[in-house]
């Protein structure tokens, strides 16, 4: 662990909105995710100093669990994380970008707080449902749910055939070479290796489960959520000029 931080793949985000001329208003986040830090906190700050526009910051409402769960685990105060988004979407909520009217829609599972976007016939799904030849998402994160994703999977699956499921991420096994970042319903519905038409409730609840007894953490969990529940904000620096972050120690004896 080096603790570095780079912004390279934030900094080509802002190069494609300078370069295009767009106008951000607004910043999506699915969830506090846990194997990466949020740029959401640092393109906010880009885009006030660059365009003089404070975009919005945006998250499900239930990020407020997460939160408190997280500031209990690392002694984190709630004034540290409290107001860190500027927008918490209900269920099913609508909002508009441009002319386009998007949705929010609660896809829980992998953790209690994971969001989804319906933008015309579109809808990007943070960490839910994946490519068909991976399936779905961990569901053993503290406050995943196996049963929850099932069920989270099904509500995509009734969406139209031909709208396009944008995943969070993408690991390509051996036999496909190139990342695909998007598949239709329809494909989705006929042939996800563990999510298609006909999989019973109880075989994929036992199948997640098995998987994700196999599976290790993410090396720094703890770290990344620290910032994550902020927004992607820093640590305040101590009087010494370090922003520091805690990192959760296991040992046998205590002493």
């Amino acid at each position: 662990m080096t603790g570095k931080i780079s912004t390279e793949s934030a900094d080509a985000l802002m190069q494609v909105v300078n370069d295009s001329g767009y106008k951000v208003d607004l910043i999506l986040e699915t969830y506090a995710h846990a194997d990466h830090i949020t740029a959401a906190s640092y393109l906010q700050h880009r885009l006030s100093r660059e365009h003089g526009r404070r975009a919005r910051i945006c998250i499900g409402s239930r990020i407020t669990q997460v939160q408190k769960m997280f500031g209990e685990c690392h002694n984190i105060p709630a004034q540290n994380y409290e107001g860190s988004f500027d927008q918490l979407w209900e269920d099913d909520e609508t909002f508009k970008i441009g002319d386009i009217t998007a949705k929010a829609i609660h896809l829980q599972g992998h953790t209690p707080d994971n969001l989804s976007y319906k933008i015309g016939g579109n809808v990007f799904v943070g960490d839910s449902v994946f490519n068909i030849d991976l399936g779905s998402a961990r569901a053993d994160f503290p406050g995943g749910s196996a049963e929850a994703i099932f069920d989270s999977g099904r509500r995509l699956f009734a969406l139209p055939d031909d709208t396009k499921i944008w995943i969070g991420h993408d690991y390509p096994p051996e036999a496909r070479d190139e990342p695909v970042p998007f598949m239709t319903v329809k494909q989705q519905k006929k042939t996800n290796k563990h999510l298609r038409d006909g999989t019973a409730k109880q075989q994929f609840i036992e199948m997640r489960r098995t998987r994700d007894s196999t599976l290790t953490s993410p090396k720094l969990l703890y770290q990344l959520l620290q910032m994550n529940i902020r927004a992607g904000r820093l640590p305040e620096p101590t009087a010494a000029g370090e922003r520091m972050l805690q990192m959760p120690l296991k040992t046998e004896v205590a002493w």
